[in-house]
């Protein structure tokens, strides 16, 4: 039927029907009077089915499915643990390792590069904090040393500024950095030298400003390199107030188990390790920087072999790996030499590979040629980060390749 417009001036006139054969219709509703109330009560039926069953829906999930205390999200696109636990700013503390300051921004004032509580929380991870200090001289050691540790998934680090260089520089490349205070010069000491030893009290220093923080303390020397995380190790022996390395050469053991140290002869070297926060280690830590201080010509590994082996002997009971030292109450372990490589055990004897066991860390202890002779020993094992333009050179890829062949 065609559809009338209706407008207010021109009222619309009903269209004449012819009746129906047989005389004029009856008067009644006509059928197309009757469909706009037809559909309203359907609507109103089919509505009121509608709003019932949301009701009876809504009061139904009330029960079996209790509010949650926060959205619903998929696994895959949100970590659960942040959503309990709100994020925290990021600041020069906790800044992600090789984030660089923004552009432009200014340096922060010296205040801010001081080693804290504050600091080494933000740092730290499950109450461990990995730390190691140099001056400007050794800043390509420091970069391979981080490098290591952050492509092995260990970002709980700082390291130590003993000049104001290495800090501005360390902070710029977006290392964790704090200012040691030391105002010490940029150039190569050279061991052996008062400025050498001077730089081994610091260390003492620096440990017994670390401890009372309450963290886990793995202390390493720059000139050493992590080959594997070590943290899963030193946790396997949580009641060890000290664990350290040693200058041991002949190994005592053929497993990854701490050294037999009945049978260590070689001096515990200072290089690498972890001392636990412990009334026995805070004790040590103290004597020995009150032994180092009363001489500057002591050296600061001969005062602590001293002081580890003023007693020494009784094993701990039911940890026939750990020994009593110092006063009786420090228990020791000494890590294997055979993963946690000194130079010789690595570069020389390849303990680890006569053992098939796979090396934590290589100390580049007794090398040659100082500390260019170091360098050159990590470099010749592919451990050390330099300038590409030093393993593309035609000498070294010729090296490389003889080697290959033999």
């Amino acid at each position: 039927r065609p559809h009338r417009q209706l407008t207010p001036s021109a009222p619309a006139t009903p269209i004449p029907r012819p009746p129906p054969p047989g005389g004029e219709m009856a008067p009644c509703c006509p059928a197309e009077s009757t469909k706009p109330a037809f559909i309203g009560i359907f609507g109103a039926i089919v509505g009121g089915f509608a709003v019932s069953a949301v009701f009876f829906l809504l009061s139904f999930s009330s029960i079996t499915a209790p509010a949650l205390p926060f959205p619903v999200v998929t696994a895959t696109t949100t970590n659960l643990s942040a959503l309990s636990t709100p994020a925290q700013p990021e600041t020069m503390y906790n800044r992600p390792i090789w984030k660089s300051p923004a552009r432009g921004s200014r340096m922060p004032s010296p205040r801010a590069f001081r080693l804290t509580r504050d600091m080494v929380r933000a740092r730290a991870r499950d109450g461990v904090i990995v730390v190691t200090f140099g001056n400007y001289a050794f800043m390509d050691f420091i970069l391979t040393w981080v490098r290591h540790l952050t492509g092995l998934g260990v970002d709980n680090l700082l390291v130590g500024a003993m000049d104001t260089k290495l800090l501005r520089q360390l902070y710029l490349t977006g290392v964790p950095v704090f200012d040691m205070g030391s105002r010490m010069v940029t150039e190569d000491v050279g061991w052996g030298s008062p400025t050498f030893h001077k730089m081994g009290r610091e260390k003492v220093l620096l440990i017994n400003e670390l401890l009372p923080f309450g963290y886990e303390l793995l202390m390493c020397d720059t000139d050493m390199v992590w080959l594997k995380n070590p943290l899963p190790y030193l946790a396997r022996y949580p009641s060890a107030d000290l664990l350290t390395s040693s200058d041991q050469v002949i190994p005592t053991v053929t497993d990854d188990s701490l050294e037999n140290w009945r049978e260590v002869t070689g001096a515990y070297n200072i290089g690498i390790f972890h001392w636990r926060p412990t009334e026995p280690a805070k004790r040590l830590a103290k004597d020995w920087k009150d032994l180092v201080i009363s001489d500057d010509k002591i050296w600061d590994q001969n005062a602590f072999n001293d002081l580890v082996h003023t007693v020494f002997g009784q094993p701990v009971q039911g940890e026939d790996e750990l020994v009593y030292s110092y006063d009786g109450k420090l228990k020791l372990g000494v890590l294997p030499a055979s993963i946690f490589c000194s130079g010789h055990t690595y570069f020389v004897q390849g303990m680890h590979q006569q053992l098939r066991l796979e090396p934590y860390a290589v100390h580049t202890t007794f090398q040659y040629a100082g500390t260019e002779g170091k360098r050159h020993r990590l470099r010749e094992a592919m451990l050390f980060f330099d300038q590409p333009s030093y393993y593309d050179s035609p000498v070294l890829q010729l090296l490389q390749q003889h080697e290959l062949l033999l």
